[in-house]
């Protein structure tokens, strides 16, 4: 080869490299570009969804009507936990929300699995009729169970609005849990049996252990829809001592004047126990546990 020829080849070459360094340049820069866009649109909606929490949380530490206190002060959380039964109705919200949640996920575990395994008529038939379930709107049913309960003496009870809570609850809740168990490899209980393993011990030591995000993701579901309802507990709940929050809440509310302080202070104390559970469970919501365990195949 002449020199002329390795001149215009080296030539050739970087030109050729130049150009890529430009792409990956230009590259670059549009990724940063996007990414600033995304952190701005991201720190906008967070701004929006956070404002109204936080007017609410200043609000609580306000003085409020009839108060003698200026500026920041914890009277009207001292005055709803001594002179109300928030106490009582946070019990009673507490004790409904972790049932259902216990039931629901009991229930909706190895539903979910038999959805999410099994290929037959009958369980093609159960799926379109919690599909159906699903789609029904809760306040349809309100007055027929309204009338089934009340000669069961089930009105005005907690147990009545957990019965609510769990039948709501449940085809969700075992869609959820049946969609998340199709993302497991079938090839890790047939290793199982082939090891000796039965159909139950597959399911709980390899489908259960590798099933912990859906799991919590099923129980917040079920945890947030029992702690936030307000339809079926106005309608079920009659005395004060067996309200929920959401319903001991609406008490505080007047004809002619409300106390926004109280309000306030009510409304933190039903956004705490939604907030802790989240900071609580967010480091366990990981899916990456099961990615390595086909390699090899």
């Amino acid at each position: 080869m002449s020199t002329l020829s390795v001149r215009r080849a080296r030539v050739g070459d970087t030109a050729k490299g130049s150009v890529t360094a430009r792409r990956r340049r230009t590259q670059t820069e549009q990724r940063k570009r996007g990414g600033w866009w995304r952190f701005t649109l991201i720190l906008i909606v967070t701004a929006v969804v956070l404002v109204p929490i936080v007017a609410v949380v200043g609000l609580s530490f306000q003085p409020g009507l009839g108060s003698t206190a200026n500026g920041f002060t914890f009277e009207n959380y001292s005055l709803i936990f001594s002179q109300t039964a928030v106490l009582t109705w946070l019990q009673n919200s507490l004790t409904v929300t972790v049932v259902t949640v216990v039931i629901a996920v009991a229930v909706a575990a190895p539903a979910g699995y038999v959805l999410s395994r099994a290929r037959n008529k009958l369980v093609s038939g159960y799926s379109l009729v919690l599909f159906v379930v699903q789609s029904l709107p809760v306040v349809s049913a309100v007055i027929p169970l309204f009338i089934l309960f009340s000669k069961l003496g089930l009105v005005d009870n907690l147990v009545g609005v957990t019965i609510i809570y769990v039948g709501s609850t449940m085809s969700v809740a075992i869609w959820m849990m049946a969609a998340y168990y199709d993302s497991i490899p079938i090839a890790l209980e047939e290793a199982a049996w082939m090891d000796g393993a039965s159909l139950f011990g597959s399911f709980t030591r390899i489908v259960l252990r590798n099933s912990l995000p859906g799991i919590l993701s099923t129980a917040i579901f079920s945890f947030l829809l029992a702690w936030n309802d307000y339809l079926i507990a106005l309608v079920f709940l009659r005395s004060d001592p067996n309200y929920t929050l959401p319903v001991g809440l609406e008490t505080f509310f007047q004809q002619n004047a409300t106390n926004w302080g109280l309000v306030m202070a009510v409304a933190v104390v039903m956004m705490l126990p939604p907030i802790i559970l989240f900071a609580f469970l967010n480091k366990y919501f990981s899916v990456g546990g099961i990615g390595g365990s086909l390699a090899g195949r």
